[in-house]
């Protein structure tokens, strides 16, 4: 081409090689752009893009001068493939075309997947049947798991943790998308994610709901942090910076808010809910699906949802919060919900008065995670099958009662099998533990469920459906299959995914964690974060003083799986940082003052509740939860548990009363470290720094020092700007703080704000809405609004 041109204008020819040359660059970096992405971009002049990948075989159509993407390569433009009609036109197209395997894949979820997968245990995967260290390949390829359940499964949800940086998650998502835009009708994949923007500096080890570590993000306090500025315009600003960042790795799905109201202060998941109070909780959970869910302007598609859009998935209905005993639904010795108050009612309005009725144009939280726990005694049919199998808790309220039509999706491995003790972390099938694998999905399925979490397998879900056939006939279940379908397809039209699910590598890395991003987060950080405890003003120290600050005990903890951590006796904070606001001393004489970090007490096992050791020596394996540093033995407890039952694995067991028994926490050392602290530095202030994952007792200490601050998960530059008057304190306490462990254990479950508080030598009673600045208690609109409870 370029040789006939340059005969035809018998140009120069040292003028026509350097004009070669140049073009061939260009189209060389066009192709090498090409080939990096993955995917070509087609744009039709009016703001619809398409992106499409030049390996999966999908051509473009033109039609009326518009493009189109031929997704099942049939030559024609199929309804479900043309972006001028309504999502749920095209969605029931789709729909009616899948076949029964390609539904059934539609309604997994897949297991964890780590990006790339770990060598070995959670999250690992082979690449070429070798482990990731060994393969040799780029961290963005697909391993050889996620290429079988996305092919051979249909699967097209999944679920990401780790990732190593923006880039890695951008360039997975490029291949991914390819790699499913070639096979059969070319729906693209939604990926999700669990929250991944909090800082989780708790004592407590990560577990597989907050396994979203890794590559560059903003940081932003946890649940109860956000609760504690008690700001929705805080929260929905995080929604909104939060979608972007997601959108830019290619997450799609967030499995948050977690908006289960945390009445039940023993329990561990506590630390992600938006508290105790109803109200709050309710406009948290409004603002932060608007945040995640809305576009603005040219982003969007239609009715707020666009190409900035993330689905929340809110969880966990109809509440995980009052776990008996503060012990959690994931595992056999915490599966059941009680509610001694006959409380039910108020733990829906967070979903009724906040999920289901938005402020934003997209209306709804666009799907619900049942819990794993057992109701107990909730369902008018008397069941007491878990939330996910329950069809009183189901369709009867969600579906029929409240009128929710989203994709319902059960929480993760309620299908599979137990472990073989109480304690082992495996499957969740509560209420249906003598099940086979296929019945536990039919039934969830015939209960109103739409999707699978955590089963990469189609072939439980094929075989749930012969189980319908039997029972109601073809035509019913084929609409049934359908009915989910559509809802499921719904939330990937929305988004824009099948007119352009690649991302632009360079523009995900520069968005992702960018200065502004991260301003606003620690700003956030800041306003959560609770001046508890200010004698005589001691805060803020402004001069340059100097300052002590101790090492703290780490204790080996073993982590969900089984594994041990590694003891260590270490500073809780960089000392570099703090020399930027004082002086630092390893000699507590030497200081004028002195800094204690601490976390709240926290149990070896992160649920908490259950003895292996007290079962095999003869009890029940149930053991007190507690919130307080010393030794608790629990006299006041209940005589007998309100429910009971392992029909499998423990069947003698009948009563799960711990009532008389006696526990250590595992940081104990906390406690000695702050009256230590304070016998060495004598009448010189301590100030301590507490990170709260759950309600904690403070009058093991409070008396013996001058300052507390309360953070919620926050880092500790936030807490240095606190005390050295960069900023001034402005959070309110989101949940009670118990005055000791009697009111803990006489306390029900599902009632808020039923606890005697703690009171310090100030006369400031610890309450729900309580926080000091320098002036002292906070009373504003917001405690004018959602009330300090008496």
């Amino acid at each position: 081409m370029f040789t006939i041109f340059f005969l035809k204008n018998n140009l120069n020819i040292t003028y026509m090689r350097r004009k070669i040359l140049t073009i061939l660059t260009i189209l060389s970096l066009f192709f090498s752009k090409a080939q990096q992405l993955n995917f070509l971009v087609v744009d039709n002049g009016n703001g619809v893009k398409l992106g499409y990948s030049p390996l999966s075989g999908v051509k473009i159509l033109t039609i009326d001068g518009l493009k189109f993407k031929d997704l099942n390569k049939n030559g024609k433009l199929d309804k479900y493939e043309d972006w001028r009609l309504s999502i749920d036109e095209r969605a029931k197209d789709l729909a009616q075309k899948m076949s029964l395997e390609q539904i059934a894949g539609l309604m997994l979820y897949s297991i964890h997947q780590a990006i790339p997968s770990n060598d070995s245990g959670f999250g690992s995967g082979k690449y070429n049947g070798k482990p990731f260290s060994l393969s040799g390949e780029q961290p963005w390829v697909l391993s050889d798991e996620q290429r079988t359940f996305l092919k051979k499964d249909n699967l097209r949800h999944v679920l990401i943790t780790s990732v190593k940086s923006p880039e890695i998650a951008a360039r997975w998502n490029n291949q991914m998308q390819a790699f499913v835009e070639g096979i059969g009708l070319g729906i693209p994949g939604n990926t999700s994610s669990d929250p991944r923007h909090s800082a989780l500096a708790t004592g407590n080890t990560k577990a597989e709901f907050n396994a979203g570590a890794g590559g560059d993000i903003s940081i932003w306090p946890d649940g109860l942090g956000l609760a504690a500025t008690f700001d929705p315009s805080v929260v929905r600003k995080f929604g909104n910076i939060a979608a972007q960042e997601y959108r830019a790795l290619g997450i799609t799905t967030a499995l948050s808010p977690q908006i289960d109201l945390g009445t039940e202060p023993r329990w561990y998941r506590i630390y992600m809910t938006f508290g105790e109070s109803p109200e709050l909780s309710a406009d948290m959970a409004r603002a932060y699906i608007d945040g995640f869910q809305t576009s603005f302007g040219k982003d969007e598609i239609i009715d707020g949802w666009g190409y900035k859009s993330v689905n929340a998935m809110v969880k966990h209905w109809p509440s995980g919060g009052p776990e008996e005993g503060g012990r959690d639904g994931h595992w056999a010795f915490g599966k059941f919900a009680v509610y001694p108050g006959n409380n039910f009612e108020t733990h829906l309005r967070p979903f009724v008065e906040g999920a289901f009725k938005l402020d934003g144009k997209t209306s709804q939280a666009s799907a619900v995670m049942p819990y794993y726990t057992i109701s107990y005694n909730q369902s008018k049919d008397g069941s007491n099958y878990a939330n996910g199998f329950n069809k009183y808790i189901i369709t009867d309220l969600l579906r029929e009662k409240f009128g929710y039509d989203g994709v319902l999706c059960t929480d993760w491995l309620i299908t599979a099998n137990e472990g073989k003790t109480p304690d082992e972390f495996k499957g969740k099938p509560w209420g249906v533990e003598n099940k086979t694998i296929s019945q536990r999905h039919y039934i969830a399925l015939m209960a109103g469920m739409d999707q699978f979490g955590g089963n990469n397998d189609i072939e439980p879900v094929l075989e749930a459906y012969k189980m319908g056939l039997k029972e109601h006939g073809k035509s019913f279940m084929r609409k049934r299959f359908e009915q989910s379908a559509v809802r499921l397809l719904k939330n990937i039209f929305r988004l824009g995914l099948f007119e352009n699910p690649y991302l632009d590598v360079t523009e995900s890395t520069k968005l992702v964690g960018n200065p502004e991003f991260m301003k606003a987060g620690y700003e956030a950080q800041i306003k959560s974060i609770v001046l508890l405890k200010n004698k005589a003003n001691i805060l803020p120290i402004k001069s340059r003083k100097t300052v002590f600050i101790p090492k703290n005990y780490y204790p080996s903890t073993k982590d969900w799986w089984g594994d041990w951590s590694t003891s260590s006796l270490d500073y809780p904070i960089n000392l570099e940082l703090v020399k930027k606001y004082y002086n630092v001393t390893e000699d507590p004489k030497k200081a004028d003052f002195s800094i204690v970090f601490v976390s709240s007490p926290y149990s070896n096992n992160d649920g908490g509740g259950y003895d292996g050791n007290d079962r095999k020596n003869g009890g029940n394996g149930y053991v007190p939860i507690s919130l307080q540093y010393n030794s608790y033995t629990a006299t006041h407890a209940r005589d007998h548990s309100l429910a009971a039952g392992d029909p499998v694995i423990d069947p003698s067991i009948k009563d799960r009363s711990y009532k008389g028994k006696t526990v250590n926490v595992s940081n104990a050392m906390d406690l000695q470290t702050i009256l230590t602290t304070k016998n060495q530095m004598e009448d010189k202030p301590v100030i301590v720094v507490a990170n709260i994952s759950r309600p904690m007792v403070f009058n093991e200490f409070e008396n013996r020092v001058e300052g507390i601050i309360a953070r919620f998960g926050v880092g500790e530059q936030a807490v240095m700007d606190i005390i050295s008057g960069k900023y001034e304190p402005s959070g309110l306490l989101p949940l009670q703080m118990p005055a000791n462990m009697f009111t803990v254990e006489n306390q029900k479950e599902d009632v808020p704000f039923d606890m005697e508080c703690h009171q310090d030598t100030e006369g400031n009673v610890y309450n729900f809405g309580y926080g000091l600045n320098w002036k002292g208690v906070i009373k504003d609109e917001r405690t004018a609004k959602y009330g300090i409870k008496k």
